[in-house]
């Protein structure tokens, strides 16, 4: 897309991928590297690390045990590391200015398990965002450990314009009065009025958690508010539009930090992943760059911008469009579920995620609904000009389940992924 796209070498691994001696895995390796190199990758979930974060995920600090926290680890020896840490802390803290930072979650499930262990008992309600109108499944589905553990209470979108129903949330949140309000999703691409859930939150005597996954490589490029000023604690991960580790963070008011350190260490995890901590140093150094803002902008412009030229192609995007890098594609009226779309899309070179409407008719597991996400596409180089195209073949390979139009297009987005 770019030439500023990542490098492969001779012999097909992105620079910084060494073979590992291990045929079979090398094999694999290499395999992977072909698929993305050779594929659109349109997923709201991923992103590409950069140089820096890579190095330091496969730097020596993967070597080192340091459970506890700087200062108080039950093994010798983690006199770096306790800096290393530090570090990553005093990032993060300048990145969002929070009060309270915690570098180790080893994901954002994690944090968010933290959250709940820190502030919840079992069976007490939470109350969050429902998953087919785009919550995350930490959130109170019955199939996550916060659906059989806790009381879940949701909160739905409004019917008319798909966006979060405030008057909603605020009369569950007084007539329940949930242990914890927790506002963000996976599949909702609007921001939230955090001045207004922190209102509802005082008014029900309840810890306000945004869950801001999808949201903080926005915040730290400045495109969106913070939630920091108002939440109580707010929850991150290091590996959607930020390009870090795979991981997770937690941000929160001071006085909330005793709760959440024994939250996360011991009851949670053991030891942190001392090299991912290292690359979430990096990332966090990297992501108050004028250059990582401009990325973000771009992976912003590049959601909008093919969600609005597949709408003018006939698709539906649910709520009108998108605050974020991703979007909500309504495809039944293509006659297909969300389900058969990833199929078909995926036949085409086209790597997608399938998704559910609100107020959704068919069954989750198949959907109606596609979701979209511009981080990786935009590291590798996506422009406006290309929204068209992308947008045609998508529609192209959505409308049939011919195989030979489907290989005809995965050539054609061959080219453009890396052209």
């Amino acid at each position: 897309m770019s030439p500023d796209a990542p490098e492969f070498g001779p012999h097909g691994f992105r620079a910084g991928d060494a073979p590992t001696g291990d045929a079979a895995v090398d094999a694999l390796l290499g395999r992977e590297v072909g698929r993305r190199r050779n594929t659109l990758q349109l997923l709201a979930s991923e992103t590409e690390p950069t140089p820096g974060v890579r190095a330091a995920m496969a730097s020596v600090f993967d070597a080192k045990y340091a459970e506890g926290y700087p200062g108080t680890r039950y093994h010798g020896g983690c006199d770096v590391v306790d800096e290393l840490e530090e570090l990553a802390i005093a990032r993060a803290r300048a990145l969002f200015g929070a009060e309270y930072v915690n570098v180790q979650p080893l994901s954002g499930s994690a944090a968010n398990l933290a959250v709940y262990a820190g502030f919840a008992q079992p069976g007490d309600p939470v109350l969050a965002l429902r998953l087919e109108h785009g919550g995350h499944q930490t959130h109170g589905s019955r199939a996550n450990f916060s659906g059989r553990w806790f009381s879940p209470l949701h909160y739905e979108v409004r019917p008319d314009d798909e966006l979060v129903d405030y008057d909603q949330v605020r009369d569950l949140a007084l007539v329940h009065r949930p242990r914890i309000l927790v506002a963000g999703a996976a599949s909702y691409s609007r921001t939230f009025d955090f001045a207004a859930l922190r209102e509802i939150a005082d008014d029900a005597e309840c810890i306000l958690w945004v869950d801001a996954a999808h949201l903080a490589g926005h915040i730290a490029a400045g495109l969106l508010s913070s939630p920091v000023p108002y939440a109580d604690i707010v929850t991150l991960s290091t590996n959607k539009v930020i390009r870090g580790p795979r991981g997770g963070v937690i941000l929160a008011r001071a006085e909330h930090g005793d709760a959440l350190r024994k939250a996360v260490f011991p009851f949670v995890q053991g030891g942190p992943a001392m090299h991912t901590v290292a690359a979430k140093a990096v990332a966090c150094a990297e992501s108050g760059t004028d250059e990582f803002a401009g990325y973000a902008r771009r992976a912003v412009d590049n959601a909008r911008g093919l969600a609005a030229e597949l709408a003018d192609r006939g698709a539906r995007v649910v709520s009108g469009g998108t605050d974020i890098h991703l979007a909500v594609i309504d495809v039944s009226g293509f006659g297909i579920s969300g389900m058969e779309a990833q199929h078909r899309l995926g036949a085409a070179g086209i790597v997608v995620d399938k998704a559910v409407l609100p107020f959704e008719t068919r069954p989750v597991s198949e959907g109606s609904a596609i979701r979209i996400g511009t981080p990786v596409v935009t590291e590798r180089g996506m422009t406006p000009a290309m929204h068209p195209p992308i947008a045609d073949a998508m529609v192209a390979a959505m409308s049939t389940d011919d195989r030979e139009t489907h290989r005809r297009i995965r050539r054609e987005i061959a080219e453009v992924a890396y052209g």
